[in-house]
């Protein structure tokens, strides 16, 4: 099997990482590679640099190697490196293809947040979802989150956790004005449309658009933004053994 590895070039310890990991996935029977095909990503980094690699190697299967804080994507730990690439050249993995989602022309696997730029008052946003009004928010915005990224800013703000399998997404308010404004989790069949519209007094708030943290566009009074599945999906490694509750228990400290 040939590899890719992918390092936050950033960090001299994850370039390091990288010369270093190399060695030991020739070891174990892999073909690390610098250019042309490959079989596989190892992402060496931290989530953001698992961001960056979805974006950079669209439809390579990825293998997150953690080198970062707190790691739900990048979800192997250091002392568990070598094991790993060991059992991706054994074939010890299977491939899980992850819910995209898609806003104006980018994809992201976390989520695409809708918030008030640079200002004290609220956004008020609309919500439609399939073309039928759902509720109006005052709040500084709003988190829509895939499975994948429900444990990401969407966690911060309230909303709960979804399982990678879960076929939905969830729409999470940030600091909404009313207290019975919670969550709300959706099928990712339906088409969101979020609306930003004038306060009562008239004045208009710059609403910013961003996909996994990356700027997409700006909304003023009246416009929207479509929010929807994408046709494309992201593909994780998930080697031998992998439980999704277990991540979440080791790295949430549930545990304890």
């Amino acid at each position: 099997m040939k590899v890719r590895f992918y390092a936050n070039e950033a960090k001299p310890a994850a370039r390091a990482a990288a010369r270093r990991l190399a060695a030991v996935a020739a070891k174990a029977g892999l073909s690390p590679v610098d250019r042309g095909g490959f079989d596989a990503v190892v992402v060496l980094g931290g989530d953001g640099t698992m961001l960056r690699a979805v974006r950079k190697f669209p439809d390579a299967p990825l293998l997150g190697l953690n080198l970062g804080g707190l790691g739900y994507l990048a979800s192997v730990g250091e002392r568990d490196f070598a094991k790993a690439l060991s059992m991706l050249a054994k074939g010890r993995f299977r491939v899980s293809e992850r819910t995209l989602l898609r806003v104006g022309g980018f994809d992201a696997l976390n989520d695409v947040v809708v918030m008030r730029e640079m200002t004290g008052h609220a956004a008020v946003l609309d919500l439609a979802v399939d073309g039928k009004s759902a509720t109006r928010y005052m709040a500084d915005g709003l988190v829509v989150a895939t499975p994948t990224g429900s444990t990401a800013y969407s966690l911060s703000a309230g909303g709960p956790v979804l399982m990678p399998d879960s076929r939905s997404l969830v729409v999470t308010p940030m600091n909404p004005h009313a207290l019975g404004v919670r969550p709300v989790v959706v099928s990712d069949a339906v088409r969101l449309r979020v609306t930003s519209r004038r306060r009562v007094n008239g004045k208009e708030e710059r609403i910013g658009v961003y996909a996994d943290g990356e700027g997409v566009l700006t909304l003023g009074g009246g416009e929207s933004v479509e929010i929807a599945k994408s046709e494309r999906v992201a593909r994780m490694v998930e080697l031998d053994g992998f439980d999704p509750y277990e991540v979440l228990s080791r790295k949430l400290g549930w545990s304890k």
